[in-house]
């Protein structure tokens, strides 16, 4: 499978040539919420000395998959601490809809246990000797963009947090107003799972909470626009958007740089 996206390659093939191009290193971090066992996966690059900030990745409703720990090798690459969160616990992983529907839903149907359990992956990015804890960002896919608005809400301290494709919740009543990073949201335009309703509601309470929004529609797009495996699922609102993926991520990276 290929997760890598065009620009991501011209940025690799450009720092192989120039000899800047370092070793990224990973791996697997066990750590713990209550009871629950979870395994997250961490990616650095040994070119860069001392302490930089720190990306946790959410991953989508299928589970800590090779998708998100490609984003986190990618964001490594460039020089960030990446952290692959767990959110299921139990190395689950999946390809059926109606199973990763199941695991999501146990997670999003307790509010304080899914902040909680983001949280804890967020703690275990901060506490490590190469992180920069006062520079920390938290991006998400799908369930992840909704996860990581959660981790917004919550009063995570959070310099961003990037939504792809994720279903926009809102907050509840003023808890937004706490929120003193930059959000970024990539959506997709023609994503059937997040009415134009939904799309106003989100912007409309940014809005009256004074959030740092940056809000990117792009047309023709879909759910799941970045990841170029989308298709095969069998979902129709499902398809990788190239012009939108590298766009997103450009979006996102300018984002980095300015809050960092």
């Amino acid at each position: 499978m290929k997760f890598l996206s065009l620009l991501t390659v011209l940025l690799a093939v450009f720092l192989s040539s120039s000899g800047a191009m370092a070793e990224v290193r990973s791996a697997t971090v066990a750590y713990k919420d209550g009871d629950e066992n979870l395994t997250g996966y961490l990616f650095w690059n040994d070119a860069v000395e001392g302490k930089r900030p720190g990306v946790l990745v959410v991953h989508e409703w299928w589970g800590l998959d090779d998708y998100a720990r490609s984003r986190a090798q990618q964001l490594a690459e460039l020089g960030y601490v990446a952290f692959a969160v767990d959110m299921y616990g139990g190395d689950k992983v999946t390809s059926h809809p109606a199973q990763a529907k199941e695991w999501m839903m146990a997670t999003v149907s307790n509010l304080d246990g899914w902040r909680s359990r983001a949280q804890k992956g967020l703690n275990k990015l901060a506490s490590l000797s190469i992180t920069d804890n006062s520079r920390l960002a938290a991006i998400g896919y799908c369930f992840g963009g909704a996860t990581v608005m959660q981790l917004a809400y919550a009063g995570a301290d959070l310099q961003a947090v990037v939504s792809f494709h994720g279903s926009l919740p809102l907050p509840n009543g003023s808890e937004a107003q706490g929120f003193k990073g930059r959000v970024l949201v990539e959506h997709g335009n023609a994503d059937a799972f997040v009415p134009p309703e939904r799309v106003d509601a989100f912007e409309a309470a940014m809005k009256d909470a004074g959030v740092d929004l940056v809000f990117h529609g792009h047309d023709g797009a879909r759910h799941a626009f970045t990841n170029p495996d989308a298709g095969s699922f069998g979902i129709d609102n499902l398809k990788y958007d190239e012009a939108a993926d590298v766009a997103s991520w450009r979006s996102m990276l300018q984002t980095f740089n300015t809050v960092f």
